[in-house]
């Protein structure tokens, strides 16, 4: 009999050890969010690794992967807050040439921001030898993920004669 029992010992350390080396837990549930409680289950990269279940504090996975995050506190601008994110540049293209019936440049002015903007569109007219005439800068508003047609005036008429081509900057910067 001596024998038996000692057996079974052996068998159910054997067990635990195994179960131990596995990564099987006991009161938490598989894959358990923030102290959810439950009964045993395979250790998970999900579970709360925490000794408290309050949503303070910082979390530490335990195991290989990369999904550590830290709750951070309330109102104290820790990492758990968002970046805000400077909008993009509107994009500006061609449409017509001033002239010496149309005294500016008709230019399309892209906005791909999910928000309304406004952009400084600059413009160069230049004249047959592709020297520069006159250098226009203009503010244009745009709607969210919109495109609107804009005028850039030459200004000072006596250049018109002068005017052979018109060349936007492709990039239209935010103006404010």
């Amino acid at each position: 009999m001596n024998s038996r029992g000692n057996t079974l010992r052996l068998t159910a350390v054997s067990a635990l050890v195994v179960l131990a080396l596995t990564g099987f837990s006991t009161g938490r549930g598989h894959g358990g969010g923030h102290g959810d409680g439950g009964g045993g289950g395979c250790s998970s990269s999900s579970q709360n690794h925490d000794s408290s279940s309050s949503g303070g504090g910082t979390h530490r996975d335990y195991d290989d992967d990369d999904d550590d995050y830290d709750y951070g506190t309330s109102g104290s601008g820790g990492s758990g807050g968002s970046a805000s994110m400077s909008p993009q540049d509107a994009t500006v293209e061609l449409v017509g040439c001033a002239s010496a019936k149309t005294p500016y440049a008709t230019v399309e002015v892209t906005n791909p921001n999910a928000s309304a903007g406004v952009f400084t569109v600059t413009l160069t007219f230049r004249d047959s030898t592709g020297a520069e005439v006159v250098s226009r800068s203009e503010e244009v508003d745009v709607p969210a993920n919109a495109t609107v047609t804009a005028q850039v005036d030459v200004e000072d008429s006596t250049n018109l004669p002068r005017i052979a081509d018109c060349a936007p900057d492709p990039y239209a910067p935010p103006a404010r």
